[in-house]
């Protein structure tokens, strides 16, 4: 977990909760503590709500990065940190209240994951358990974040996770990772780079921006700031600032977007196919990204696009995200209101567990047990028979998934490919790098996955499929 920089002087609150004026410091830490209390309360997304909050109470600069650090860091960490705050508490963990443990967990990470002094991180901790949980409960967090306060991450790491451990509970432990998830994870890119894939999954993510075609330039976003991105040609790396302070950005014409996830999109585009190339579908479009950019080149290509979610809401934010040229529907796209063959190029970026994205939601670790492959999996297979269906013969299908679990990925494709003698599967990694410069470490083909310790990008699984 990555340190972070914040002001080092500790706040000295009245009791009573966080004023908004003239110490931001309690500010900062009332905001990271409300929006990990949304996340294990009402199952909020941190991504989405922390912004919100940041700018609902005026907090930008410093006082946003420190906020954003505590929030995202202590979510993350929160598999290692418990295991330390076990050991330092008289309390089973099971039996502390939520609010209070949600203040032991924010107090760790300061004191093992950042920069801060550690009596400036047990004092700020205390006034917040003070503030949510009341005096009582504040003497006791003091003297657990004390004990913690007592070794650091390192030395503490040597105690919770030792050496000798089974593997699948040290890395569990060290990396903050539940034990379902190692185990899987090991299985998709093997023994040699599990370490380094859970060390990646717990590292500060880029922003990346994407300018989509015909509306904006990489030149643009570069003058705005950013950076060359390594592989996409629309992407461009934005290592400091708020994206939207850029025009492009907050007009519409560029946005947020991993750069896998525009590479998989763009590969669909590439893909070879035999006869016309005039309608494109995305079945599961929302919340818009790699429609915004397949309606961007579909634009150039005198191509249209369907754009199709089966909740009106993400229908929606599709809307807000492509040209007037493309349709946006609200669909069941394992029941579909478009006749078979009727597409030229289709994309399913099917609804997964979302272990790719643990950098960017590093709540969605332990939102989501082992059962849910088992539920997703009937979903996943019905939107690629759909989409299979949808294309006509010569067309092409591009299964994206954002998780490299085995069971959401090559599995799934060759369960429905088994007995279908009309589908032939394309070499995604030989497209992928037909788009995209420096491009390795896709795999052997015929499949590609993305992975966050080699690409730096989130770890997408892509199978590119033509009807015969």
């Amino acid at each position: 977990m990555p340190p972070a920089r914040g002001r080092r002087r500790a706040p000295n609150r009245r009791p009573g909760g966080p004023r908004k004026t003239g110490r931001p410091q309690d500010l900062v830490r009332r905001t990271a503590f409300d929006v990990i209390r949304a996340v294990e309360t009402r199952d909020a997304y941190a991504n989405l709500l922390l912004p919100a909050r940041l700018r609902d109470r005026g907090l930008s600069g410093r006082d946003a990065a420190l906020a954003t650090e505590l929030t995202y860091g202590t979510l993350r960490g929160r598999g290692t940190y418990d295991a330390v705050l076990a050991l330092c508490s008289d309390r089973e963990l099971r039996r502390i209240d939520g609010p209070l443990l949600d203040v032991l967990r924010l107090g760790a990470h300061q004191i093992l994951g950042t920069r801060i002094p550690s009596h400036a991180a047990v004092g700020t901790a205390v006034d917040l358990a003070r503030s949510v949980a009341g005096p009582g409960q504040a003497k006791f967090a003091n003297a657990v974040l004390r004990k913690v306060a007592a070794r650091d991450l390192d030395a503490w790491l040597q105690i919770v996770a030792p050496a000798d451990a089974d593997t699948t509970t040290r890395l569990s432990v060290a990396y903050s990772h539940p034990k379902w998830i190692v185990s899987s994870l090991r299985d998709a890119v093997g023994a040699d780079e599990i370490e380094e894939l859970l060390a990646a999954d717990n590292a500060r993510p880029r922003v990346t921006l994407v300018a989509r075609p015909g509306q904006a330039t990489v030149e643009e976003l570069y003058e705005a700031g950013a950076e060359p991105a390594p592989y996409s040609p629309y992407a461009a790396v934005l290592t400091e600032g708020d994206p939207a302070n850029i025009a492009a950005v907050r007009e519409g014409r560029a946005a947020v977007q991993d750069e896998a996830s525009q590479l998989v999109a763009l590969a669909l585009t590439e893909a070879p196919l035999d006869g016309r190339d005039e309608l494109w579908a995305d079945l599961c479009a929302g919340p818009g990204g790699k429609a915004g950019l397949l309606a961007a080149v579909a634009a150039q290509r005198d191509a249209r696009l369907l754009a199709s979610d089966v909740a009106p809401h993400r229908a929606g934010l599709v809307r807000r995200a492509v040209d007037d040229r493309t349709a946006v529907i609200a669909a069941d796209g394992t029941a579909p209101a478009w006749r078979q063959g009727a597409f030229d190029r289709v994309i399913v970026d099917a609804p997964c567990t979302g272990l790719g994205a643990l950098r960017r939601r590093p709540e969605a670790r332990w939102r989501r047990g082992p059962e849910a492959i088992a539920e997703l999996g009937p979903l996943q297979r019905g939107l690629l028979a759909s989409a299979l269906d949808a294309v006509r013969p010569g067309g092409v299908v591009a299964y994206v998934t954002c998780s490299p679990h085995l069971a959401e990925t090559r599995v799934v494709v060759d369960d429905v490919l088994r007995g279908r003698d009309d589908v032939e599967r394309l070499d995604a990694p030989s497209v992928l790098t037909s788009v995209a410069h420096d491009l390795t470490g896709l795999g052997n083909g015929p499949y590609a996955q993305f992975w966050p310790h080699r690409h730096g990008t989130d770890a997408m699984f892509l199978a590119l499929l033509r009807r015969t």
